[in-house]
């Protein structure tokens, strides 16, 4: 099963690890630190022009990939839980 994730992108349902909601991650230093760390490393992928609402975090090829997504969280968990 794929996720459609935003623009024409989409992964594959069992690589996500979790999905945050982009307005939550000023209110948790670790996750700052987390995302500091991944842009350094470039780990981070922009999907989209339209400003991003969530961050999907995957494992694809023995990789971790953090996607920008103009999709809510909300909307996201949503479309996996009715795979």
């Amino acid at each position: 099963m794929f996720l459609h994730i935003g623009a024409d992108k989409e992964v594959v349902a069992r690589d996500v690890i979790t999905i945050l909601n982009i307005s939550t991650i000023d209110k948790s230093k670790i996750t700052q630190e987390f995302l500091q760390q991944a842009k350094g490393d470039g780990m981070i992928q922009t999907i989209s022009q339209d400003p991003p609402k969530s961050i999907i975090i995957a494992k694809e090829n023995q990789k971790l990939i953090l996607y920008l997504s103009p999709i809510s969280s909300i909307t996201l968990q949503k479309r996996i839980i009715n795979f």
